[in-house]
């Protein structure tokens, strides 16, 4: 069986949409996990292009975990901690959320469909896609499960392996959109710019980013969370860039290849 790890951002998508137009083979579904905590424009872009690939062979598949988060005591997300009182040391909580809100309902999906068909989770009987770039290569894993190899077309299935650059044109070369970096609003993760255009959104993205950063705050004993790496509250972050700052751009805008999903 054969499934892509599907997340609405450049790379995924532009996975999907290879199998969908016949550049790379067919897959028996694209598995998205959503955390119910994505960007509006990730949502209307899902339910805009779902149709056009599933008019195309490519089944859409969308899975959820019941996240507690906000709305309890657990972070599981990788906020910026301060350590309270005099020797205030900087530091991270450990990354779970994707495990928990990615990864799991995914498997549980594909553990159901193997059952579904009469398929024993044999090893390697699950080829799951994942959308790594040439420029991404240190962020290639072997699957920790025996009956699911990961499996990386950009990077072996495609010659020579191409980068996010090349698959941004790809993608306007066949008149399909680029979406916006898939992520939960209020990602740790996020760039200056990503926030900016959070903030810039106007649909209620950033007042709730604004509002987990305030509930995280006090949620470990001992120190105090912030979404951002600043560590002071996200709406009295500076997300003003050098252009804003009056800095002059010589060379214009380029696309590096090095943004993130």
């Amino acid at each position: 069986m054969r499934v892509i790890s599907l997340g609405w951002g450049v790379q995924s998508f532009a996975l999907a949409a290879m199998s969908a137009l016949g550049e790379l083979p067919p897959v028996d579904a694209a598995v998205h996990a959503d955390t119910t905590h994505e960007r509006r424009e990730t949502y209307e872009f899902a339910a805009k292009w779902t149709p056009w690939l599933e008019e195309r062979g490519v089944r859409v598949v969308t899975v959820s975990h019941n996240i507690p988060f906000p709305d309890t005591g657990a972070v599981f997300i990788p906020a910026y901690t301060t350590a309270k009182g005099r020797n205030r040391k900087h530091g991270a909580l450990r990354r779970s959320c994707t495990g928990r809100w990615k990864i799991a309902p995914q498997r549980r999906w594909i553990s159901a469909e193997l059952k579904r068909r009469g398929i024993a989770k044999s090893p390697g009987v699950v080829d799951q896609w994942f959308g790594i770039s040439k420029d991404e290569w240190t962020r290639m894993r072997d699957s920790d499960v025996k009956y699911i190899r990961n499996a990386y077309p950009f990077m072996d299935a495609l010659d020579p392996p191409i980068t996010r650059y090349d698959i941004k044109c790809w993608l306007q070369d066949r008149g399909l959109e680029i979406p916006v970096k898939s992520a939960c609003v209020f990602c740790p993760y996020h760039d200056l710019e990503s926030w900016r255009e959070i903030k810039m959104g106007g649909n209620g993205d950033w007042q709730k980013a604004v509002e987990v950063d305030q509930i995280v705050r006090d949620k470990r004993p001992g120190y105090q969370c912030f979404v951002h790496p600043a560590r002071i509250p996200l709406e009295q972050v500076d997300l003003r860039n050098e252009r804003d700052h009056g800095q002059l751009e010589l060379w214009g805008e380029e696309c590096t290849g090095n943004c993130f999903l």
